[in-house]
């Protein structure tokens, strides 16, 4: 513990600041709490995502490997260059407890062919379309994931603050608080005894006139 003079007025100064910390604690734990119940709200949606995201690619590449088969892989191939990338979409962000997390805007429809129907059959249809539905689930899954990544990130500097309020900065405030009230509280009963001691003097002396 830093030395420090055991008058009134420090004594005041480190009940303030002590009160001040374990408000700060107690603020940072609540903030921590919500993260975590935030966070495990976008593990829970992560986890249905990539269930639903490994199911459409099953399907997906079922197709895919039908449409290889019956039209050949050439033809196929060429066909994936003729779909277009998409980049409708626009990123925007909330705040959760000071924590800028993204939300992905975008308008889900149903796409398109880019291909003729000429040489082409049920299975290549089938696969274009799950395809298209896995894009999106992909979209989501990326705002969820970076998500959970930033509130954990938040969710680790809000713990190590609040460690360092219960365990350093709280402790150390509650030593010299007491140490300050013991000293004053010694200094209170010299004074006294004193005080005590020129009084029996001073009456003794009255005595003897």
């Amino acid at each position: 513990m830093e030395i420090i003079a055991p008058t009134k007025s420090n004594l005041m100064s480190a009940k303030a600041t002590l009160e001040f910390s374990k408000k700060g604690y107690e603020l940072l734990d609540q903030k921590r709490n919500v993260l975590i119940r935030e966070m495990m709200g976008y593990v829970g949606k992560a986890k249905d995502i990539q269930e639903e995201i490994n199911k459409k690619f099953q399907e997906a590449y079922e197709a895919l490997r039908m449409a290889n088969i019956t039209m050949g892989v050439s033809t196929v191939e060429d066909i994936s260059h003729t779909v277009p990338e998409n980049g409708c979409f626009n990123l925007l962000f909330k705040s959760v407890m000071g924590v800028e997390v993204p939300i992905i805007r975008y308008e889900k429809k149903q796409k398109e062919a880019t291909y003729s129907f000429y040489q082409t059959n049920t299975a290549m249809d089938i696969a274009f379309s799950k395809f298209s539905e896995i894009k999106y689930l992909i979209m989501e899954y990326a705002e969820v994931e970076n998500a959970v990544f930033k509130l954990a990130m938040e969710i680790k500097k809000t713990q190590k603050r609040a460690n360092a309020l219960q365990n350093i900065q709280i402790p150390k405030y509650e030593e010299m608080v007491k140490y300050i009230q013991d000293a004053l509280e010694e200094k209170d009963r010299e004074d006294f005894f004193r005080l005590k001691v020129v009084k029996k003097k001073s009456q003794k002396k009255r005595k003897k006139i």
